[in-house]
């Protein structure tokens, strides 16, 4: 048995473990699967070429992996696990305590205090592995699907229309896909704006955003096949940011899904509905110009009661409650 560290280059590890996380996948979470280019970005080097992957390795055939993050430009005292994955038919056998333990030294050896993880919060594995493990749920977050086949068009055009009556002084600008270079600086300010999003037990600082961070997450994006579409508010009179929303979905929307990502409203903005236009706009996009694009997930923290009102309010459902798992190492 043998722990590998996997690579760009590295196909057949990389194959064996996007296999892998296919069939965990398929048995333990209901939300939507990355594609095989989405995840060889994500899972392989990130979003800003600070991950790095590992596989187990058993007579040749790959039975588990791992992805690790190792933040650079801010919470240098962090490492994140965004996957840890192993083989259905290989579970209970010591391969996950095998490959955490790896990572716990690869952690350490980056000089890294905190190591954090995500996995549901009930009815899958993940939540069991972490406890035995010693981790503590630092935060909980809700998924919510919409499911835009069953729709319903008039209320979102009505939620809208009042949402634009109260957000007087304010235009948006769409684009599809990355954004442009012109959209990089005010897409940092935006993004500096997350920094408000509540973070519950989780050691965390606040990430610090420029134009030039921004254009590389752009290009990852690219890379991965990540299209999607978003908008921006802007006050009218000043030309500065004020909101965002955004939903990317796969370049061949092969398997139905948009993932939602940021919405936010900064501080000085709020009290606009920004945010209720924002997204009732983007989803009246979807419905009338992606038609691949069936269903929406959107992660929430739990504590956060007026996004996830405003996902109420558009005909989000629950799916399921993961929490981000936290040690110190």
């Amino acid at each position: 048995m043998s722990i590998l560290h996997v690579d760009r280059a590295g196909a057949a590890l990389a194959d064996g473990y996007y296999s892998v996380y296919r069939a965990a996948h398929e048995i333990d979470d209901p939300g939507p699967l990355s594609s095989s280019r989405f995840f060889r970005i994500w899972a392989l080097i990130g979003w800003e070429d600070n991950a790095e992957a590992y596989v187990h390795v058993r007579d040749g055939v790959v039975t588990g992996g791992y992805t690790l993050e190792l933040p650079e430009r801010d919470n240098a005292h962090l490492a994140l696990i965004p996957k840890l994955v192993v083989a259905p038919e290989s579970r209970r056998q010591g391969i996950g305590s095998a490959l955490l333990a790896h990572a716990v030294e690869r952690a350490r050896a980056a000089g890294r205090r905190t190591l954090v993880a995500e996995a549901a919060a009930v009815g899958g594995p993940g939540a069991t592995f972490a406890q035995a493990h010693g981790y503590t749920a630092a935060t909980t977050e809700v998924r919510q699907v919409l499911d835009l086949r069953t729709a319903d068009r008039a209320a979102f055009e009505g939620a809208r229309d009042l949402a634009a009556r109260q957000a007087d002084g304010y235009e948006l600008e769409a684009w599809r896909g990355t954004a442009p270079e012109r959209l990089h600086a005010d897409l940092a300010l935006l993004h500096a704006g997350m920094n408000d999003a509540p973070t519950g037990g989780l050691d965390i600082e606040d990430e610090v955003w420029d134009a030039a961070r921004t254009g590389e997450r752009e290009l990852r994006l690219h890379e991965a096949g990540a299209n999607g579409r978003a908008i921006i508010a802007r006050h009218t009179a000043t030309g500065a940011p004020a909101a965002l929303t955004r939903v990317f979905f796969d370049d061949d929307g092969a398997d139905g899904w948009g993932r939602q990502s940021d919405t936010v409203v900064l501080r000085p903005h709020r009290g606009h509905r920004l945010g209720m236009l924002l997204k009732t706009t983007n989803a009246l996009t979807l419905l009338d110009e992606e038609p691949a694009v069936h269903r929406v997930i959107t992660w929430n923290a739990a504590s956060n009661t007026h996004m996830r009102a405003i996902n109420d309010l558009l005909g989000f459902r629950p799916l399921d409650t993961w929490h981000e798992w936290q040690k110190a190492i």
